[in-house]
């Protein structure tokens, strides 16, 4: 897919005769080239193929839906999907693979010609307003730069970011005017009432500036931009499109005194007219969530037109993606460089070159020494997402995340940590306090640059906050009930095992009182797991399970969270020993593991559950709650059974196509599951120090570290043949156990596999072999 869009690049070029003798077989793409953003952009991936910056404030991106509401736009909340037929626009924010939908703030739309739409217009009446048709043909993608051709406008459009500034180049048909459409009224999520106020300003140097107030997913989220073209207005119009002018809500600041046009409202779209140009038009965006000075201040920041911009993040995408070196088949090495380029595009860069942020107190703060970050997906990122940032790039970015937790979390009104944040705003979705496995396996490994005992109280301050999720009632019995909280399930044992990173931490910090409490919540699971059915089930307050019980069952609101008993029922990563030992023994759990993805679904519906894709019987990897369970026949002493379930699994999930991830890349916990898979080895359990040995699916990786160091993995003899690991060494010593520990890749060194096409199922059997629980230690 992707070559073939290269292929039709190049034919614009002059073509260089070569007799057979004088070829030469093409090199390897590098990690750059290597890397297709489209990946995710189809199914249910959510991902977006515009242009964007490691951890950039800024992602600059096609729109292919600007009528999106509430329900609909789940498919779209990328505001991109590969299989629709026209473009709205380019708007300056979008999450990566979310489940939920917000953002595409600022929508740019070029138009040609005299007549001037201000309508979006219907995709399937072409010329009913300013969206335009495309083709994937003319389409191309790679990090940091976008382009394609709009053929109802005429105009190819391209498009690159620096980290808070995005850049748009559009070339006009010669002889047509040459026309921009600025939409602030369009957006994700994009319900009736949505924008509580916006504003467009023109100022004597022909800077555009503006700014959006907006009631979404995050409640009262500001937004602000600059913009300066390349090209003089000949023309503009601020309109306001308004019918509800008596409306007596929010109303804006006042008239700004440098402007030479204001204008004001709920409803406003711009237009600028440039005439007739004679070459391409480039518009330079920046965006801040402080005020309009704060946008001017980052446009000036990142100075230079489009090619500087796109020049200076092509060198930072090539040493993001240059830090892991992989040796494997194109289909492979393409989709784990892309996975890894997902990876690196959130917690994004959330405050201003100057310092300031908005926090979750909508107030604006300034970071003193460190880059403030948001775009905190936790409940999905720190089971892999996290752990791999600590170790693709430098301490630095962990540190600046870790830095940005502790002060959302002074600033909140709460005074506890972010949940699930974007621009400095909590939405309170999703569950558990996952903030804290995030800060504690940094601080574990060693990562500094903020205050520890700082960082300790916040996580204890976080899960003794009795209204939060129904922690009063945990603190108190042990559990959440369901009948006072839902999900209760699911939050208790995720509670619990926030509760022992809390412990690991106090403990690392000689707090033993803090590490004594904690350690005793971090059992607390054993209160939900009910003997009888083998599955962690609800509770009611007089302690009772809930009845019935269907562990198949899955509804939103209910025992548990974006899944049922059969997924969450594993989730004891603090002592898989101990659950095992819960159910039976070893060959009962193994038996279990067995049963879960061998499920037969066929008189299952889970068309009403948006999140349930991916499923391999009721192993549900497009979500994730199941994200470690194949790695838990280590833990029972039959890794093979791993390796197995692993092939199925990449087989299945993974493929270099728009469709080629089976869920929500989730801001890329999906993709560092892949990252991590690929090289060998899990996190199962972050804080744990340790990662669970699987199976490699490269041939050959090298980690380049600081000091100069690299971790290499290497599978001898590894093919489709030899699905299974018969021997592991460790700097060329027979490694016999089932685990990793983090010091050991950290040092640099060798692991190598010898791959092999029968199990070898003496490998990590014995007890002392298998991966970390806390009755094992």
């Amino acid at each position: 897919m992707a070559s073939s869009r290269r292929a039709l690049a190049l034919l614009a070029l002059p073509l260089l005769a070569a007799s057979p003798a004088q070829q030469t077989p093409a090199p390897s793409p590098t990690p750059y080239e290597a890397v297709d953003p489209f990946i995710g952009t189809g199914g249910e991936g959510h991902t977006f193929p515009g242009a964007v910056a490691p951890f950039g404030m800024v992602q600059l991106s096609p729109d292919t839906d600007a009528e999106c509401q509430i329900r609909e736009c789940y498919a779209h909340a990328a505001g991109y999907r590969y299989d629709d037929p026209t473009i709205a626009g380019f708007s300056h924010t979008h999450f990566s693979g979310a489940g939920h939908s917000d953002l595409g703030d600022f929508l740019v739309m070029p138009v040609s010609g005299e007549a001037v739409p201000l309508e979006p217009g219907d995709a399937r009446v072409p010329g009913s307003g300013y969206r335009s048709r495309f083709s994937h043909d003319g389409e191309v993608a790679r990090p940091g730069y976008y382009a394609v051709t709009l053929r109802d406008a005429g105009v190819r459009a391209e498009m690159t970011a620096g980290t808070r500034v995005g850049v748009h180049r559009y070339t006009f048909a010669r002889g047509k005017a040459a026309h921009l459409v600025l939409d602030l009224r369009r957006s994700l999520y994009n319900y009736p009432g949505k924008t509580l106020w916006s504003s467009l300003r023109l100022r004597p140097d022909g800077t555009v500036t503006g700014s959006r107030r907006t009631r979404g997913w995050a409640p009262d989220r500001q937004l602000f931009f600059a913009m300066r073209f390349s090209a003089p207005l000949k023309d503009h119009a601020f309109v306001s499109t308004e019918k509800d002018v008596a409306y007596k809500g929010f109303q804006g600041p006042g008239r700004g005194s440098d402007a030479v046009a204001e204008r004001q409202g709920r409803a406003l779209v711009g237009r600028f007219d440039f005439g007739r140009l004679e070459g391409p038009l480039e518009v330079r965006v920046a965006i801040s969530s402080v005020d309009e000075a704060g946008a001017m201040t980052n446009l000036d920041a990142e100075p230079g037109g489009f090619d500087a911009v796109a020049a200076r993040t092509r060198v930072a995408w090539e040493q993001a993606l240059g830090r892991l070196d992989v040796a494997a088949p194109a289909p492979m090495r393409r989709t784990v460089y892309t996975a890894l380029y997902h990876s690196l595009l959130a917690p994004s860069v959330a405050g201003d070159a100057d310092g300031r942020f908005r926090g979750p107190d909508n107030a604006v703060h300034r970071a003193a020494g460190f880059t403030f970050r948001s775009t905190f997906s936790l409940w999905d990122t720190f089971r892999a997402e996290h752990p791999l940032l600590t170790l693709v790039q430098p301490a630095a970015t962990t540190s600046d995340i870790v830095r940005s937790l502790l002060a959302s979390r002074r600033a909140s009104p709460d005074g506890i940590l972010p949940v699930w944040q974007f621009q400095g705003r909590e939405t309170w979705t999703m569950i558990g306090y996952h903030a804290v496995p995030v800060i504690a396996d940094a601080y574990l490994k060693g990562i500094g640059g903020f205050d520890a005992d700082e960082a300790l109280a916040a996580m204890v301050a976080s899960a003794t906050y009795a209204p939060y999720g129904g922690l009063g009632d945990y603190m108190k019995r042990g559990y959440v009930p369901i009948d006072r909280e839902p999900e209760a399930a699911s939050k208790t044992v995720e509670y619990a095992y926030d509760d022992w990173m809390i412990a690991r931490m106090a403990e690392k910090l000689g707090r033993r009182d803090v590490a004594a409490t904690f350690d005793k919540r971090a059992a607390y699971w054993r209160n939900s797991f009910d003997p009888k059915t083998g599955f962690v089930r609800a509770r009611k307050s007089d302690g009772a399970f809930r009845t019935p019980f269907d562990p198949t069952a899955i509804n939103y609101g209910s025992d548990y969270t974006e899944g049922n008993a059969w997924q969450y029922s594993w989730f004891v990563p603090q002592d898989q020993a101990a659950l095992f030992r819960a159910m039976g023994g070893d060959g009962k759990a193994i038996a279990k593991l067995d049963a879960m993805f061998d499920y037969d679904n066929s008189q299952l519906d889970y068309s009403h559950a948006e999140d349930i894709a991916g499923l391999i019987g009721q192993y549900i990897h497009g979500n994730e709650p199941s994200h470690h369970v194949a790695y838990l026949y280590n833990h029972a002493g039959a890794p093979w059974r791993t390796q197995a379930r692993l092939k199925q699994i990449v087989d299945t999930q993974y493929k270099p196509a728009p469709d080629g991830l089976s869920g929500n890349d989730d801001l890329g916990q999906m993709s560092a599951w892949l990252v991590f898979t690929a090289l060998g080895f899990y996190p199962v359990t972050p804080g744990s120090l340790e990662y669970v040995i699987g199976r490699p699916f490269v041939e050959r990786a090298t980690l380049a570290l600081p000091g100069g160091k690299r971790f290499t993995v290497v599978a001898d003899g590894l093919s489709d043949a030899n699905p299974y690991v018969g021997r592991v060494t460790l700097n060329g010593e027979p490694l016999a156990r089932s685990y990793l520990r983090h010091d050991e890749i950290t040092a640099g060194g060798e692991l190598r596999f010898t791959m092999r096409s029968r199990p070898n199922r003496a490998w990590g059997k014995a007890a002392a072999a298998r991966p970390y629980s806390i009755s094992r230690r």
